[in-house]
Order: structure tokens, then C-alpha cells, then sequence
């Protein structure tokens, strides 16, 4: 099970912090336009073409070449800028938003949502990067779980992408991912800090084709990094990502890790940028692939059943949702922006005999390696 190492510090990143949606350079103006907290008027004040301006300085990120945290940070503005302008090319007259917001305690973050698309129903790409410090409770926490931080209250830095794709034909798999990063000062002038991450797949009609072709991606991601890697993280990500009071996974995996170092900060962070280029170079030909087929009433009725899977697991099991709705400062609307505009729940609902709802129902409840382990 995902480790709680990071609790009351990690979570701030992705939770607190994050807010889900898309964006494009072909929609850059209108969105921009659109977004009454969102103050970017000119190329020079934007040389990369964000979403938004950073919640850092530019000129500060671009001087800081060595700071972890400051690659870290270019590193998620670019992501969602470009998961952003890969969505866009299905989306072109979306009603798109993005909101740059700020967060009282420190730091602040991006939010790009997108409603009732043709193509991508809800969807959104968030970004944080908030700092402060860390209380004595979660410091004690920490150090419960073998961290060795020396003095209380903490000074901390975190930040993180986190993005969930609904999209409107059954047929198209949601998708879900998140990296991240964290720092703490340990009180003896010493810098602690971790990486953690992960994507999975969530279909409502099970294609063989498209599991595979996504775990493909991910372990080819991994592998330079370590020939154990994709093993260890794919089954995490069916452990964690488990309803048990369904006895079913979400959906077909993928990979999860989190409290991460390898050798050092460079080589993890080289690691999450191969994962999250894989994730979307994986993701986006089955939107392609998959958007135009042909659906009826009893696949969208399935599809809002398993979105309220979608729901129960994000409420009830998910525990970065549920740290950050007891957190002070939280930002509710990003917290809950993973959840599906639309679900249904219907009482003791059976699927037939044979049927392709059975075939998906067969491997949530019985995971499948999809691709060698090792």
C-alpha cells in the first residue's frame, strides 16, 4: 500500500495545491482571456508559452539551474503546457479555463479545467508549488516513519502535476497521473527530499490492445533506470489503486511509486520525466484511436456506473483526497476536480453472461501482468 511518509507534507503538492484541466498553444489567447486570475499579455513575459506565468519567477527558475526545486518546477509547467496542447488538438473550441491562484500559507498554483467537450467531457491538468512549514504533529509523523528531522516547526517546499481525464465516449479509457516533489530542512542545516508519482488506466470497455501498449510505454520508461523498476511499481499501483469493498481495482494499472530517491535527486528526476513523456505518448492515441466509435445508451449507462466506482474510490480509499479536505488552506475545487461531471449508481446492477462489461469486470477483479514483470 502507498506509504503515508509524507502525509502532512507531500500532500500539500498535490492536493492542496492542483486543479485539473487543459489548455493548447492554438487556444493559448482565448484562454488566457478567459481566466479573470490569469495575467499573461505578451511573449516576452511568457517565452515558453505556459498556461501561465510560473508561481515562481521565471528569471529565478532560469538562474537556478542546480536547484531540484526549480527544475522540478520548469519541468511541471512544461508538462502540462504540452498535455495541454495534446488534448487541445481534440478539443479545438472547448470552453477552456485556466486560473492562477495563489495559497495564503505560501506558493500557489496553476489550474487548467475544461467542461463538456465533444471529444473530453471533464478534464483537467493542475499544477502546485507551495512552501511553508511543517507543524510538530507532522513532523512526528515523518519521523515515525524513519525520516530523522531534528526540529519543529519544519521548513518545507513542495510541488507537483496532477491531471484525470473523462472523456465523453465509453469507448475512450480515463486516465489519471501525478508527479511530484518534496523537500524538508532536517534542522541540521541538511535538505531532505523525495519524488513520487504514477499513472493508471481506467476503461469502461476493456481493450487488450490498449493495455498493453500502455504498460509497454511505462516499463520502457523505467527500464534504463532499473530493471526491477516496473515490477515493483506496477504492482504497487494494483494495490493501491483497489476498492476492497468491491474487491475490484479501478481500472487495468499502471505504475505508482512514492517516497522516492535513486542514486540521487538527478537520476529521479531524469525517471519522472520518462514516465510522464511516456504517460502522454501513450494516453493520446487512444483518444485518437477511439473517440469516433460508435456508442449507444446501455454503453454510456455502463460508463456512469463504473464512473461511480471512479467516485467511491477517490472519496472513500484515496488518501491525498482525503488529507487535503481536512487540510487548512486546502483548495476544495481542485481537490475535487478528479471526480467525473457526470456517474450513476444503481442498485444491484449485474452484468450479463459473456457479455464486455463481464470481460472488463473478469480483470479488475483478477489483475493481469500485461507485460512481462521482469
Amino acid at each position: 500500500m502507498l506509504e503515508l511518509n509524507f502525509q502532512l507534507a507531500m500532500r500539500i503538492s498535490l492536493y492542496l495545491a492542483s486543479s485539473f484541466s487543459l489548455g493548447s498553444a492554438l487556444s493559448y489567447k482565448r484562454l488566457t482571456k478567459r481566466s479573470s486570475e490569469t495575467q499573461v499579455h505578451c511573449k516576452s513575459a511568457n517565452p515558453e508559452k505556459f498556461m501561465a506565468l510560473p508561481v515562481t519567477n521565471y528569471d529565478e527558475l532560469r538562474r537556478n539551474t542546480k536547484s531540484m526545486k526549480h527544475k522540478m518546477e520548469l519541468f511541471l509547467m512544461r508538462s502540462q503546457r504540452d498535455f495541454c496542447n495534446a488534448l487541445a488538438e481534440h478539443e479545438p473550441e472547448a470552453n477552456w479555463r485556466v486560473d492562477k491562484w495563489d495559497r495564503k500559507s505560501g506558493g500557489g498554483g496553476i489550474s487548467c479545467v475544461m467542461h463538456e467537450g465533444k471529444v473530453l467531457e471533464k478534464a483537467g491538468v493542475n499544477i502546485s508549488v507551495v512552501h511553508g512549514v511543517l507543524p510538530e504533529k507532522a513532523v512526528e509523523s515523518m519521523n515515525s516513519r524513519g525520516k530523522q528531522i531534528a526540529k519543529a516547526p519544519a521548513p518545507f517546499f513542495a510541488c507537483g502535476i496532477s491531471s484525470v481525464i473523462h472523456p465523453r465516449n465509453p469507448y475512450v479509457p480515463t486516465i489519471h497521473f501525478n508527479y511530484r516533489y518534496f523537500e524538508v530542512d532536517d534542522g541540521n542545516g541538511n535538505i531532505l527530499s523525495w519524488f513520487g508519482g504514477g499513472t493508471d488506466l481506467t476503461p469502461y470497455y476493456l481493450n487488450e490492445e490498449d493495455a498493453v501498449f500502455f504498460h509497454q510505454m511505462l516499463k520502457g520508461a523505467l527500464k534504463k533506470h532499473g530493471s526491477d523498476l516496473y515490477r515493483r511499481f506496477k504492482q504497487w499501483c494494483d494495490t493501491y489503486f483497489y476498492l476492497p469493498h468491491r474487491g475490484e481495482t479501478r481500472g487495468v494499472g499502471g505504475i505508482f511509486f512514492d517516497d522516492m530517491n535513486l542514486s540521487d535527486a538527478d537520476e529521479t528526476f531524469a525517471l519522472i520525466k520518462d514516465c510522464a513523456d511516456a504517460t502522454i505518448k501513450s494516453y493520446i492515441p487512444m483518444v485518437d484511436k477511439h473517440k469516433n466509435a460508435g456508442y449507444g445508451l446501455a454503453e454510456r449507462n455502463w460508463q456512469l456506473l463504473r464512473r461511480g466506482r471512479y467516485v467511491e474510490f477517490n472519496l472513500i480509499y484515496d488518501r491525498g483526497t482525503q488529507f487535503g479536505l481536512r487540510t487548512p488552506d486546502a483548495r476544495i475545487e481542485s481537490i475535487l476536480m478528479s471526480l467525473p461531471g457526470t456517474a450513476k449508481w444503481e442498485y444491484m446492477h449485474e452484468v450479463k453472461k459473456g457479455s464486455e462489461e463481464e470481460k472488463l469486470m473478469d480483470v479488475l477483479k483478477n489483475p493481469v501482468d500485461w507485460v512481462p514483470l521482469d
